[in-house]
C-alpha cells in the first residue's frame, strides 16, 4: 500500500484518531499523535506505510497499558502479563516497558511500597503473607525486604485482629488465645507478635464468663 495523501480527517467516532488517504481512498486510521507529521501531498511508501502502522499499533498497546494502570500501579511482571495476553510482539513489549520507565510509570521499587501500604492501612497482613504476593506480582527479594524493613508488624496485627477479638470476648482465655493467633497465623503474622497482639486484647476487651 503506497501513494500520495489526499487527504487526512479527524474521525467523527473518535477525535483522537485520523483517516489517511491516498489516491482519493481510505487507507488506513493513525493516532492523532502519530498523524501529526503527515501533510496533504505526502508520498508515501509501502515500507513508510508498514512502519506507521506498526507506530500506531505500538501506540494503541501503549494507551490500552496506561488505562491498565489507571487501576492502580503495577509491577513490571504484571505489565508484561498484561500484553503478553494480547498476543504483544516481543519488541512492542520492550519499547512500552521502556516508555513507562522514562515517564516514571514503572518501578517495581516503588510498586512493592505501595502495596505494603494499601494492604496496612485497608487489609493488613503479616509480612510472610506480603513477601508471598509481592513474589507472586515478581518482585524481586531485595526489593521485599527493602518494603518490609519499614513495616511495624505487631501495629499491623493489632489493626487486622480489632474485629476477630471483639467477636471473641466471650471465649474463655484458652480459647480465645487459640483462636486470635490462629486468625492471625493465617494473614502471615508471626506467633510472637500474634501472642503479643492475644495478650493486649485479652486484657483491654476483658471478657466475660
Amino acid at each position: 500500500m503506497a501513494g500520495r495523501i489526499t487527504a487526512l480527517e479527524v474521525q467523527k467516532r473518535d477525535r483522537e484518531r485520523v483517516s489517511v488517504y491516498l489516491d482519493g481512498r481510505f487507507a488506513f486510521g493513525l493516532p492523532a499523535i502519530v498523524a501529526a507529521r503527515l501533510k496533504r501531498g505526502q508520498i508515501l511508501s509501502e515500507a513508510e506505510v508498514e512502519a506507521l502502522q506498526e507506530e500506531a499499533a505500538l501506540e494503541g498497546a501503549y494507551n490500552r497499558v496506561l488505562d491498565y494502570l489507571g487501576y492502580r500501579p503495577r509491577s513490571r511482571a504484571e505489565i508484561i502479563a498484561y500484553l503478553q495476553r494480547r498476543d504483544a510482539p516481543e519488541g512492542q513489549v520492550k519499547s512500552i516497558l521502556d516508555r513507562l520507565e522514562r515517564a516514571g510509570l514503572l518501578n517495581d521499587d516503588a510498586f512493592a511500597e505501595f502495596w505494603i501500604e494499601n494492604r496496612q492501612q485497608f487489609h493488613p497482613r503479616g509480612p510472610r503473607a506480603l513477601r508471598y504476593e509481592l513474589r507472586r506480582k515478581g518482585i524481586s527479594s531485595e526489593a521485599i525486604e527493602q518494603a518490609l524493613s519499614s513495616v511495624d508488624s505487631l501495629a499491623g496485627a493489632y489493626q487486622a485482629a480489632e474485629k476477630k477479638a471483639r467477636q471473641l470476648d466471650r471465649q474463655d482465655q484458652r480459647a480465645f488465645y487459640r483462636k486470635l493467633v490462629e486468625y492471625l497465623a493465617r494473614r502471615g503474622f508471626d506467633y510472637e507478635v500474634a501472642q503479643k497482639v492475644a495478650d493486649r486484647y485479652w486484657a483491654e476487651l476483658e471478657p466475660g464468663d
